[in-house]
């Protein structure tokens, strides 16, 4: 897993052929023989797909024991799960855009980097949408599975993947997805439960190194972790908002519906220089996450 992190920061994600892209359209077929506005359906279509990623790593966790084939292995398979070094990349290329003054630029790279519609946000919403995001994308496509590889390796790093992929495809509240995408929903938000929170409290334990309040992140994280749709999203962003001193929340448009979330955090709304400041507060998280991760599954290792 430390190999696959270092992987990662290295070489970011490839530009083609990524497997999670793959999975993704994979699952898109599925979708669209299944599709049923039931939560049945959606509940068939989590089955099918999360459970051949379940088994694919579940092979390859048996394909060879020597220790070197399987840390090639693991190492490859957390390289394709983790999402750290893109996230990092997407949310810098959108400070520098904002810090230029260049709207149109920034307004065409967010959906790179999360789902609302950016045509009606000003400089202050597309700063505030990117800290949101790196805040709950951490969690997602670095604690999350760094903590499912610890505890079940190969299988757990590839089915936490196909779960949160899921999540972004049919996880929406919109006409086509409220029921069928009900089961990806609520199978992402019990898988995320635990990393939410330990990405918080990794955010508020790293808070010196960026400048911030780490007792103000963890006022912030019990106070207005709530207000927030998600379960464990509002943790993450409220953590981040009380380290960075800054104001997350507020009114967000996805594809015309609009959404009104609580406020997290007392501060101003956050600026460019503060995405910077997320970034760094993102990758001290990913570090802290893999070494904690190994350790733990390196001493299951030993245990067993």
């Amino acid at each position: 897993m430390l190999l696959g992190t270092a992987l990662d920061a290295m070489l970011g994600d490839p530009a083609r052929g990524h497997p999670v892209a793959v999975f993704g359209r994979a699952a898109g077929q599925v979708e669209e023989r299944l599709w049923a506005d039931t939560r049945q359906r959606g509940a068939l279509f989590v089955l099918l797909t999360v459970g051949p990623a379940l088994a694919a790593g579940t092979g390859l966790a048996r394909l060879d024991r020597r220790t070197s084939v399987q840390a090639a292995i693991t190492a490859a398979a957390t390289w394709t799960v983790l999402g750290g070094a893109s996230l990092g990349q997407e949310a810098e290329e959108i400070a520098t855009f904002l810090e230029s003054g260049d709207l149109p630029a920034a307004r065409k790279r967010l959906p790179a980097l999360c789902g609302r519609d950016p045509n009606g946000l000003d400089a202050n919403g597309i700063t505030r949408a990117v800290v949101e995001s790196v805040a709950e994308n951490t969690c997602d496509a670095v604690v999350a599975p760094f903590v499912w590889g610890a505890a079940l390796g190969l299988p757990g790093l590839l089915a936490h993947r196909a779960v949160n992929t899921l999540d972004a495809m049919v996880g929406h509240h919109s006409p086509r997805y409220e029921r069928f995408g009900w089961a990806a929903a609520r199978l992402d938000d019990v898988a995320a439960y635990l990393p939410a929170r330990l990405t918080a409290l990794l955010a508020i334990a790293g808070a010196p190194a960026v400048g911030g309040s780490a007792r103000r992140g963890l006022r912030m994280m019990f106070r207005d972790g709530g207000n927030h749709p998600s379960p464990n999203g509002g943790r993450c962003e409220a953590a981040f908002a009380g380290v960075l001193g800054v104001r997350l929340g507020g009114v967000n448009v996805y594809e015309g519906r609009t959404e009104v979330r609580g406020l997290l955090g007392d501060g101003p709304p956050p600026q460019p220089a503060d995405i910077h400041r997320a970034v760094v507060l993102s990758r001290l998280i990913t570090a802290a996450s893999a070494v904690l991760a190994a350790l733990i599954a390196g001493y299951a290792g030993d245990s067993r």
